[in-house]
């Protein structure tokens, strides 16, 4: 789970939609049931839900059931082609172009723009039934600012800053691969005000590259 703002906004990744799909990409022996039952409760305690599901091999045969799960629920999604590096090149084999992806979605809607300015991976934006469908297509770029212009794991890089991660033990960090970037926030947690500052503040520091 990603935590895009302390306003109630989470991502959730779907990268399948069978058990079968489940055990090839994630090698788990749960059920897809649990893993949407999560989502329905994430619904519950966030403002807003944002999936993400990386385009592979494994679920080709069923992005268009996700989207389709998504567009029912009026769920924003993102369709994200895997974007060679040193951190995933154990996954170079399985990467889908996103091509058929946008060609589909440029049959359901007109409404389409690509963003390139701010953090992230360069996207294009569909607008179906005004539900945001993002495409993060390798070809569009990444971008970087404040502290990734001189991050020594640039190269490893998987996506640039795109949302705040939140761990299991209270912390949280603007980048996966820097354990020296993580703030620990347990003791304000009972503090929603505060809490908001601080990670406020700490992204703030993040993207004018002072942390």
């Amino acid at each position: 789970m990603a935590v895009r703002d302390a306003l109630g906004q989470g991502e959730v990744s779907l990268h399948y939609f069978s058990d079968e799909s489940l055990r090839a990409i994630a090698g788990t022996r749960i059920g897809i049931n649990t893993v949407l039952d999560g989502i329905e409760v994430a619904r519950d305690i966030f403002e807003r839900v944002e999936l993400n599901t990386l385009l592979q091999k494994e679920n080709a045969h069923e992005v268009r059931q996700i989207l389709d799960f998504a567009l029912e629920r009026r769920m924003p999604v993102q369709f994200i082609e895997l974007v060679g590096t040193d951190f995933n090149d154990g996954r170079a084999s399985s990467a889908v172009s996103a091509d058929g992806m946008v060609a589909y979605l440029r049959t359901l809607t007109s409404d389409e723009h690509i963003e390139v300015a701010g953090v992230g991976q360069g996207r294009r934006v569909f607008r179906v039934d005004g539900v945001e469908i993002d495409v993060i297509h390798r070809n569009l770029g990444r971008h970087h600012v404040g502290q990734c212009g001189t991050c020594p794991l640039r190269m490893k890089c998987v996506e640039g800053f795109w949302a705040l991660r939140v761990d299991h033990d209270g912390g949280v960090q603007p980048c996966l691969l820097r354990e020296d970037l993580r703030m620990d926030v347990k003791e304000l947690l009972a503090d929603p005000t505060r809490l908001a500052e601080a990670v406020a503040g700490h992204i703030t520091a993040f993207t004018e590259g002072i942390l």
